[in-house]
């Protein structure tokens, strides 16, 4: 039997946190690869659009950009495919400059950026190229694996067409919050990293308010008028910030259920202070660990790849059934097998709350949505540059934007799948 009263913690991590970095790094120079495919008017051509798996890692006054692909960013000599060490060098000093690293240890203009990216694989490029189908043209998946999807009605009282766990919702909004105050100048004393966790009560299975809420947010030395911070002057400098960010009523009360800096100062922070890698943050890019993960990482991912496509369009069809009041809770669990269009499983989980069979789901939902990397592409219009502002603050639970982006947090398939279903 499930808990009905119980406490939930979920982390974010803000847009400076090391690992951050350099998901922002991988998922801008994927935007550009796209950027340049759209102007040559290639972005829908299956056998000749952007491939990209690229990895970040950043550490002091060093980045490093890795990986393989294939696109216009990339330039013959000999047998060899090589890309534009100057231009990925520039994307990468300009997402740092963005997010506000100028600082001894890590500065936009002052690290060395190595770019080691090559060709892909001609073996995993023959798996992937589309083949003639039934329906057309169909792209093999870039990769073996299994995706999940998920959403719930339980923050919708508060956070209107979010339908994600709270903990995880709110954490993120913390640090938004903070990130905003700190970019406009009202809390400039800030520096851009910076963690959250919110620990969230539960009455009934219903969020009712937070018991703990702990920030770590890094911070100058001395203010300007030359005074030494400590965690009680930050705390007190972000406190209205955080409690902004949550339902009124949520923050916690006592003192020692608000923590901040808890292990002293945060001067030294970001990748001078701690190594950050591409895909190391999955769980906060995805539902805070209330809802499965496959294992794959998302950003640097082109969306032949189901790592990244799979799960979005998994959390499409999962937000869908909550949307059209089929059940309060959908899991949805995708597998794929490398170089294979279809997925091998398709398994639908309403955790005890849904209006329907779930096997009946299992049998509309793909026939509603083909599950296909190409369908899947072209129908959220994944081809677009639309990949770093996904890569901090989570990818799901924000609102669908006018030039394509967070495409798979639209509920526009929720009134065929009611019809579908009588």
């Amino acid at each position: 039997m499930p808990h009905a009263n119980y406490l939930f913690t979920s982390e974010s991590v803000s847009e400076g946190h090391p690992d951050k970095v350099c998901d922002q790094i991988s998922d801008a120079v994927l935007d550009a690869f796209i950027t340049k495919d759209i102007e040559l008017g290639i972005a829908e051509q299956s056998l000749v659009n952007t491939r990209l798996g690229c990895e970040t890692l950043c550490t002091t006054n060093k980045i490093i950009v890795a990986g393989e692909g294939r696109g216009q960013l990339f330039r013959k000599i000999g047998n060899k495919a090589v890309v534009d060490r100057e231009v990925i060098t520039q994307i990468a000093r300009d997402v740092v400059k963005d997010i506000g690293y100028d600082q001894e240890g890590f500065s936009y203009h002052g690290a060395d950026v190595e770019v080691l990216l090559h060709g892909q694989s001609p073996d995993i490029a023959m798996g992937v190229d589309a083949k003639k189908k039934k329906h057309g043209e169909e792209e093999g998946a870039g990769d073996q694996g299994m995706m999940f999807g998920f959403a719930c009605t339980e923050s919708e009282v508060y956070e209107k067409n979010s339908f994600m766990p709270a903990p995880i919702y709110f954490a993120h909004k913390i640090l938004k919050v903070l990130a905003d105050k700190r970019r406009s100048g009202q809390l400039f004393d800030l520096q851009p990293d910076a963690k959250s966790q919110v620990t969230v009560r539960y009455v009934n299975g219903k969020p009712v308010g937070c018991t703990k809420v702990v920030v770590s947010t890094q911070h100058n030395e001395k203010s300007r008028n030359g005074k030494k911070y400590t965690p009680g002057i930050v705390k007190d400098m972000i406190a209205s910030a955080v409690e902004s960010a949550l339902p009124k009523g949520w923050m916690p009360q006592r003192p020692s259920d608000f923590l901040v800096n808890p292990t002293g100062n945060f001067v030294v922070g970001g990748p001078d202070g701690d190594c950050g890698l591409t895909g190391r943050k999955i769980i906060v890019d995805t539902y805070g660990g209330y809802a499965p993960h496959g294992g794959g990482a998302f950003s640097g991912k082109d969306p032949t790849k189901v790592d990244r496509s799979a799960a979005y369009a998994a959390r499409y069809l999962a937000k869908n059934v909550v949307a059209a009041g089929l059940a309060e809770r959908c899991t949805i669990q995708l597998a794929y097998a490398i170089g294979v269009a279809e997925p091998m499983s398709v398994l639908v989980d309403t955790h005890g709350t849904g209006k329907v069979e779930e096997k009946k789901l299992e049998k509309v939902l793909p026939e509603l949505f083909r599950l296909t990397p190409t369908n899947i592409r072209r129908t959220l219009k994944l081809n677009r540059p639309i990949y770093r502002r996904t890569s901090a603050y989570g990818h799901f639970g924000r609102a669908p934007e006018k030039d394509g982006g967070f495409s798979w947090e639209r509920t526009d398939l929720a009134d065929q799948l009611k019809r579908s279903l009588r």
